[in-house]
C-alpha cells in the first residue's frame, strides 16, 4: 500500500494508473465501484470482508472514513493494487471541513460506465438515498444487525425511508430460510393456517422473517424469543400437521414435516463476506424486500 498525506482525488487516481502499470495490468476488469463508509474502529474488518467479496464481484474498493469535522480539511490515503484484492483498493481518512463534502472526493475515483454501490457496516444514515455517498449508488447495502445500538429500531429507519436500490444485510441473512420455506410448501400442498418465529430477542432477520411469512401466506405471525443465536426455529401451522424447521445451534437444523421422517439439513449462518458478495449479485430493485419494508412500515404506523 502507497501511502499518500495530504492528498487530492487526482494524486489517488493518479496512483491507482501507476499501481495498475507496476502490475503490468492497465486493464484490470473490474466490474463495479465498492464505497465502504466505515468508522475508523470498524475499518479493518470491513475492509477485510470486501477483499474476500471481491474475489467474487472484482472492483475497485474505496474505504471512507469520516473524521471529526471541524478544522482545516485533510485527505489521507492508502491506496494499493493486489495483495489480495482482485481490483484496486484505497482507504481515504478524511477529517476537517472536507467531512461535509466526502462524495466530492469520492465522485472523481469512480470507474466509468460501471455500477456503483455503497455499503455502510455499521453505522448507516437514516436515508441512504438521500446521503451525498449514498447517492452516487444504484445499490445501497445497509446492516440493521450490525448497528452500534437500537437494532430494531435501526430496521424500521431503514424501512421507512426504503427506495429502489436500498437493501439491508438483514434480509440477506434470511435467504436460505426463506428457500427453505418455500420448497416445503412446494412439497406439501396444503393451506397455512398460523405461523411462528422464533429468534433472539433482537433480531431484525426475524423481524423481516416474520413480515415476509405474512405478505406470502395471509396469515398472523407470531414472534417468539429464543437464546439464539439467530433465528432457532420457524413453524408453519397446517391441518395435516405442523411445518417445523428447527436450529438451535446455528449451523444444522432439523425438519420435520407431516408424514415423513425428520431429516437434517445444512443451515450455517453465513460469513459477512458472503453476506455481501450476494448483495453485489444484483443491482436491480428487490420487489420482495419492497413489499416485506412496505408491511413493516405499515405494522410500526
Amino acid at each position: 500500500m502507497i501511502e499518500l498525506t495530504n492528498t487530492t482525488s487526482a494524486k489517488i487516481a493518479a496512483e491507482f494508473v501507476r499501481g495498475r502499470k507496476r502490475a503490468g495490468s492497465p486493464a484490470m476488469g473490474m466490474v463495479m465501484t465498492l464505497v465502504i463508509v466505515v468508522p475508523e474502529d470498524d475499518a479493518e474488518d470491513a475492509m477485510r470482508a470486501a477483499r474476500e467479496a471481491s474475489h467474487e464481484h472484482p472492483a475497485r474498493a474505496l474505504g471512507v472514513i469520516l473524521g471529526d469535522a471541524r478544522g482545516a480539511g485533510e485527505i489521507n490515503a492508502q491506496v494499493g493494487t493486489g495483495a489480495g484484492w482482485t481490483g484496486e483498493t484505497a482507504v481515504i481518512r478524511l477529517k476537517g471541513e472536507v467531512v461535509k463534502h466526502a462524495s466530492s472526493v469520492v465522485l472523481p475515483l469512480l470507474l466509468p460506465d460501471s455500477p456503483v454501490a455503497v455499503w455502510w457496516p455499521t453505522d448507516a444514515p437514516a436515508d441512504p438515498a438521500a446521503d451525498p455517498l449514498g447517492a452516487l449508488a444504484q445499490r445501497r447495502i445497509t446492516d440493521a444487525a450490525a448497528a452500534p445500538r437500537g437494532k430494531s429500531r435501526a430496521l424500521h429507519v431503514q424501512c421507512a425511508s426504503y427506495v429502489k436500490g436500498n437493501t439491508d444485510l438483514a434480509w440477506t441473512r434470511i435467504t436460505p430460510w426463506r428457500a427453505l420455506l418455500a420448497a416445503a410448501l412446494d412439497q406439501h400442498h396444503v393451506k397455512v393456517t398460523g405461523a411462528s418465529v422464533t429468534a433472539e430477542r433482537i433480531s431484525p432477520s426475524a423481524d423481516l422473517l416474520a413480515a415476509w411469512l405474512g405478505t406470502r401466506l395471509h396469515v398472523q405471525v407470531e414472534r417468539a424469543n429464543s437464546g439464539g443465536p439467530g433465528i432457532t426455529e420457524v413453524v408453519l401451522e397446517t391441518a395435516e400437521g405442523p411445518i417445523r424447521i428447527s436450529r438451535p445451534d446455528g449451523k444444522l437444523a432439523n425438519y420435520e414435516s407431516p408424514g415423513k421422517p425428520d431429516r437434517p439439513i445444512a443451515l450455517k449462518r453465513r460469513s459477512l463476506p458472503e453476506l455481501l458478495a450476494e448483495e453485489l449479485r444484483r443491482l436491480d430493485e428487490d420487489d420482495v424486500y419492497a413489499e416485506v419494508t412496505k408491511r413493516l412500515r405499515k405494522a410500526a404506523s
